[in-house]
């Protein structure tokens, strides 16, 4: 099963990836934790060049292209290697996070991106989607938080120094696409405690989980 965590700057992604990949494997799952971008060799330096503060420069359609080719590699290299083999693949952001960003916020055409992932990757999508949203004052201010605290690099900040309407306008595309496929997602409130929201994940995970396994006898 492939399951995506995505969200706004500060949403809680990553400590949320890393929770429901310990409760899976005290289950018995063999599963793996990724994220996008940067998680191959090739990524890493894909990522560098996306979230460096520095390139404020960077032209919308080369981000979008540099987030594709990150994934492509990402794919073939780890996630459906992963799959064939059985285990749960657990993803911090995925190809929503662009329809998100470069599509809704940056302004590139949507149908231009979602032919680019049919012709790259086969319309590939995962089986499962967490949403975490929360308004983008609240996340930003979290991610701020982290980044003066060292608990993140301020290396890796271009996306936190963009404008709040920017952020506005990846909380609304993210809200719209999850309305859309609304049995892929799931939306969770990320502004509620953190154990509320781990709970309230992995509650939903055990029952789809569950589900899934009964469908194969």
């Amino acid at each position: 099963m492939f399951i995506t965590f995505e969200g706004t700057e500060g949403s809680g992604k990553t400590t949320l990836v890393r929770c429901v990949f310990e409760f899976l494997q005290k289950k018995g799952y063999d599963c793996i934790m990724t994220r996008e971008p940067g998680n191959t060799k090739i990524g890493k330096k894909i990522r560098k060049l996306l979230l460096d503060p520095d390139n404020k420069d960077m032209v919308p359609l080369t981000e979008l292209l540099l987030y594709m080719a990150d994934r492509a590699q990402h794919i073939k290299e780890l996630v459906k290697p992963s799959l064939y083999e059985g285990k749960v693949v657990l993803c911090d952001r995925y190809y929503d996070a662009t329809l998100a960003y470069q599509g809704f916020a940056r302004g590139l055409d949507i149908e231009f991106i979602s032919k680019l992932h049919k012709l790259i990757l086969d319309d590939f999508k995962p089986d499962l989607t967490f949403l975490l949203d929360l308004p983008p004052e609240i996340g930003l201010s979290r991610a701020w938080k982290q980044i003066e605290s060292g608990a993140r690099t301020q290396k890796e900040s271009r996306f936190e120094e963009e404008a709040l309407a920017f952020h506005k306008k990846v909380r609304a595309g993210y809200l719209e696409i999850a309305g859309l496929e609304p049995e892929r997602f799931t939306v969770i409130d990320a502004s509620a405690d953190e154990n509320q929201v781990q709970n309230h994940i992995i509650a939903i995970l055990t029952d789809r989980l569950g589900r899934s396994a009964e469908m194969k006898f």
